[in-house]
């Protein structure tokens, strides 16, 4: 797994306050990316069902208690670690243009889908969400989390003239990952070759067609 993004401690912020913010990027245990890539693999492996903190614990070196001391569920632990984790962090492309930056992008969203063990993360992760109140909130703040990561691109593409000042960033994301996540997860299709630019290509024409 490809690992770039460092994670620093802050011994000013205290487990609880991070936890809220649905974060460890700026605070947390020594290991902290070691008990994320556990928690994920735990994941992709046996399912949300099968993932507990004491199996997070055995297979990241860390002990339980100093786990449960930053986070006190699982759900709380794997909400962490879907923004956190440096396999799925997310830098937003900079290609010079709207059309390029979204097909890299959904390229992304693409390879998450359908290359395991990430494959594997997002489809648990879905499925449990839909049963789990509580992963469902830290679901929430993964997606959040995501979108404002994503914003520069759209900041860009208004100063460009590419789209209006009005353009809602999220519903252009929701389309584009929407019809991604239909055709691989639910029609359970391959991705034609040209899927990304076609999508792209509509969901953009449709945009400035509205305006």
């Amino acid at each position: 797994m490809q690992r770039n993004v460092a994670l620093f401690f802050d011994a000013n912020l205290s487990p609880m306050s991070e936890e809220r913010h649905g974060t460890r990027r700026s605070g947390g245990p020594r290991k902290a990316q070691e008990i994320f890539d556990a928690t994920l693999d735990l994941l992709a492996d046996k399912g949300y069902e099968g993932l507990t903190i004491e199996g997070v614990a055995q297979h990241s070196g860390v002990n339980k208690t100093t786990i449960y001391r930053w986070w006190p569920s699982k759900g709380a632990l794997l909400g962490a670690a879907l923004i956190g984790a440096r396999q799925l962090d997310l830098a937003p492309p900079d290609t010079g243009s709207l059309q390029g930056d979204l097909e890299a992008l959904l390229h992304t969203i693409a390879a998450l889908l359908t290359t395991p063990p990430a494959s594997d993360i997002a489809v648990a992760v879905l499925g449990a969400a839909t049963h789990s109140t509580e992963l469902a909130a830290h679901v929430k703040d993964f997606f959040a989390d995501r979108i404002a990561r994503e914003e520069p691109v759209f900041t860009r593409a208004v100063a460009r003239g590419e789209l209006p000042a009005d353009a809602d960033p999220m519903l252009l994301v929701d389309l584009l990952a929407g019809a991604a996540w239909i055709r691989v997860v639910l029609r359970q299709l391959p991705l034609e070759k040209d899927f990304v630019s076609r999508t792209v290509h509509t969901v953009l024409a449709g945009a400035r067609a509205a305006d």
